[in-house]
């Protein structure tokens, strides 16, 4: 895996982390899934922001590559290949919305509940 998908990858698991205590449940209770051990759910929640601050960094590493010119890539580089380009653009901004979730997830979890 190239620095990009890396820098990307960690960006989401940080996302996820991040959002694990609050949207889990809601996600468990929507499924119909329920039971006082979901209590037991809200763990990480202390780490959230450390997680959520992984995630902005490795995010923000991987934007700096992957929207970079091409004419800075290296020949046979993933970033010099038009179609393999544009899925780390379109993988990117995914990551992306996952992290505006877990960030706005305090301002739209009381709708839910």
């Amino acid at each position: 895996m190239n620095k990009e998908g890396v820098s990307l990858f960690a960006g989401a698991v940080g996302a996820v982390l991040a959002s694990a205590c609050c949207l889990g449940p809601l996600l468990l209770v929507s499924l119909g899934v329920t039971g006082v051990w979901m209590s037991q759910l809200t763990a990480l929640s202390p780490y959230k922001y450390w997680f959520l601050g992984a995630a902005v960094i490795a995010v923000g590493f991987a934007g700096r590559r992957i929207y970079r010119p091409v004419t800075q890539c290296a020949e046979g580089e993933v970033c010099a290949i038009p179609r393999v380009r544009r899925l780390y653009q379109i993988l990117f901004i995914l990551v992306c919305g996952l992290i505006l979730v877990a960030l706005l997830n305090p301002l739209i979890l009381p709708l839910f509940y």
